[in-house]
């Protein structure tokens, strides 16, 4: 056996693989660096192995295609997110009924706790954390990656990006000055009630710049955009029998400009109704919202960054509530609003 040469071709083929994984795994390390248009490219391959030109043939017939990624989050997913959400509103209630039987805050019947702001945003800042805690524990189980990972977070994108997004929410703070003079919302609403407890403002103000611009965004930007537009794309493929688009080089789904388009709309219609009480349902605010939420959809597509609709959602709520500030004299007066 002395004359075989030192490295027999089928050797090589078999270590390939090792310098494969590797070099896939410096390929997303890079990709999450890159541009969003970069992003969206498909990926080579596909999750497939494509056979090579030097490969023994025997080689290429023993490769069996393998099916597409699952494409992340789904509607399945999402039913999974609103029973999580369900158990998370149910703790939450029996959380404040606790603190009712015991007096906490001085409080000890219902409708007492219902005007009180500790209450009413605190049972649905725990209702945001316990739905968040049970979705981080479920969803990298199911995943193989870690939710935010999962919903596209890349923070890093979003930080390259701050004069974009400073301009996404400036542009937002204007369509809302110009929604109150042209369509101005009734006076009195349910939101202006709470604003006008003892001690609401700052808490609100607290609120509106952390919980909810983190939570609302996972929720409807995070898997409810992502979930429309894949349930549209896969409609889609099951009527004109073509296959499913490429994912990007980190495993994402690429949709189609028709499927971004609608599960926007949609999921704006759906943001704006979610907040639709709290404005006693009035025409122009509602507009508003879904104005600002279609904002929101085209940041989060764009970049493919869930942070970066974030970002543009806290930095839009922080405007309001500084206009709100400088025009009740730092909170002071608030019958101005």
């Amino acid at each position: 056996m002395s004359h075989l040469p030192a490295e027999f071709p089928e050797d090589r083929q078999f270590d390939e693989p090792h310098s494969q994984n590797a070099h896939a795994a410096e390929q997303t390390d890079e990709a999450e660096q890159m541009d969003p248009a970069d992003q969206s490219q498909p990926m080579q391959a596909s999750g497939e192995m494509q056979p090579r030109d030097n490969e023994p043939f025997f080689c290429q017939v023993l490769m069996e295609p393998q099916p597409p990624p699952e494409r992340i989050p789904n509607f399945g997913h999402l039913g999974i997110l609103f029973l999580l959400a369900l158990l998370g509103l149910f703790s939450a209630i029996m959380l404040a009924r606790v603190g009712i039987y015991f007096h906490l805050f001085g409080v000890s019947t219902v409708p007492q706790a219902a005007n009180e702001i500790h209450y009413t945003l605190g049972t649905e800042g725990l209702f945001y954390l316990l739905t968040y805690a049970g979705a981080a524990a479920l969803f990298p189980a199911l995943w193989g990656r870690s939710l935010l990972s999962g919903l596209q977070w890349r923070a890093r994108v979003a930080g390259r990006r701050m004069g974009y997004l400073f301009s996404a929410a400036g542009a937002c703070f204007l369509l809302a000055i110009l929604n109150s003079v042209l369509i101005p919302g009734p006076e009195n609403a349910p939101i202006d009630k709470i604003f006008r407890m003892p001690g609401a403002a700052w808490v609100l103000f607290l609120f509106g710049i952390t919980f909810a611009p983190f939570f609302e965004e996972i929720a409807f930007r995070g898997f409810l955009l992502p979930a429309l537009a894949t349930a549209f794309d896969w409609s889609a493929e099951q009527f004109t029998h073509r296959l499913p688009n490429p994912p990007d080089r980190n495993g994402h789904p690429n949709w189609s400009l028709p499927a971004m388009a609608s599960a926007s709309i949609i999921t704006s219609i759906l943001f704006a109704l979610l907040h639709a009480e709290q404005t006693a349902s009035a025409i122009g605010p509602f507009l508003l919202l879904v104005c600002v939420s279609l904002v929101l959809c085209g940041v989060r597509l764009l970049f493919r960054s869930l942070a970066a609709s974030v970002f543009v959602h806290a930095c839009y709520n922080f405007l309001l509530f500084s206009l709100m500030f400088l025009g009740t004299s730092g909170f002071r007066h608030l019958d101005n609003m």
